[in-house]
């Protein structure tokens, strides 16, 4: 960079990247006549030398964001979509690899889930038609997360889901905290249990010379660990949940090192009936939806140190 390119006010460049957010890129998968679907979100971020573009506007170093675009859809068709973390893989391999300039990809991925479509039994299937393996809905449930992060010589991949919600409606007490002159909240020995789990889990997988995890598979085990935590635990503090919910997954995977919960607690209030001469029985609760209880925790396999930002919720 010339001297005449950088301010002359005491002023620097901090932290910068650049790339093409949000590119939705479904890969259809045509087995015969069965096919498979993989929907996803793909942000790309670059960083490296780009000191030039931003104190003099030149573009010499500059790959257009329009061009990693058009690299997301031509690796969705050269490399597929095994996993989400696999295609990320791939993606930033390639912009650190092939561009001198860039010194680190990050790329962000949202997977949405389809499930197949059940279609009649032969039986009643009416006549000339056949087995459908093409037709799919959009599953409500969570979206899965991954971001890759490549510097040429060591990987990051965090992974996760939000948007998971589960309620427990028994088997949850919230007692025995701090009252003052404010509060007005009653203890509750039989409550229900609600959150919508917004989690990120650290992969302890860095470099090209070690096995690569199965990352559906870790995924799939990952989130039923997280379930089975949260159906398992009888509940005293929705933060003891969660670190029941970290530990299971910690203990069943050894390729996981560390995970941070978002749980927002999506309270449940009982109706007082006692106006229309009824009694409530735990059986009719007000759903809350703010404001609402915020409770976030890291949690690490021993010896390790956290790596994953602390605010994933910006509140």
């Amino acid at each position: 960079m010339t001297d005449q390119s950088r301010p002359s006010r005491p002023v620097m460049l901090g932290q910068n990247q650049y790339g093409k957010a949000e590119n939705r890129v479904v890969k259809i998968t045509r087995d015969g006549d069965t096919h498979h679907i993989k929907d996803l979100n793909v942000s790309v971020a670059l960083s490296g030398e780009m000191e030039d573009v931003h104190y003099s506007g030149s573009n010499a170093h500059v790959l257009p964001t329009d061009t990693t675009k058009n690299t997301v859809y031509a690796f969705a068709k050269e490399h597929g979509v095994e996993s989400a973390e696999q295609f990320g893989i791939h993606l930033a391999r390639h912009f650190v690899t092939s561009q001198e300039p860039i010194r680190q990809a990050r790329i962000r991925i949202e997977e949405y889930a389809w499930e197949r479509i059940a279609t009649s039994d032969a039986d009643s299937r009416p006549a000339g038609a056949d087995a459908v393996g093409h037709s799919f809905v959009r599953t409500g449930q969570e979206t899965r997360l991954t971001q890759v992060t490549f510097d040429g010589e060591r990987w990051q991949v965090i992974s996760g889901l939000k948007d998971l919600t589960v309620m427990n409606s028994t088997h949850s007490e919230f007692w025995g905290y701090v009252k003052d002159k404010y509060t007005t909240l009653k203890e509750a020995h039989d409550r229900i249990l609600a959150t919508e789990v917004s989690a990120k889990w650290r992969y302890n997988w860095s470099s090209d010379d070690a096995p690569m995890p199965h990352w559906d598979q870790s995924y799939g085990q990952a989130r039923k660990h997280m379930l089975q935590a949260f159906a398992e635990t009888y509940s005293l503090s929705l933060q003891q949940t969660l670190y029941q919910m970290g530990s299971r997954i910690i203990d069943n995977s050894g390729e996981i090192d560390e995970i941070r919960f978002s749980l927002p607690n999506k309270h449940h209030f009982l109706v007082d009936l006692a106006p229309f001469g009824l009694k409530n029985d735990n059986e009719v609760y007000f759903a809350a939806d703010r404001p609402y209880g915020l409770i976030e925790a890291t949690v690490l396999r021993d010896g390790t140190e956290p790596q994953i930002p602390v605010d994933l919720t910006n509140l």
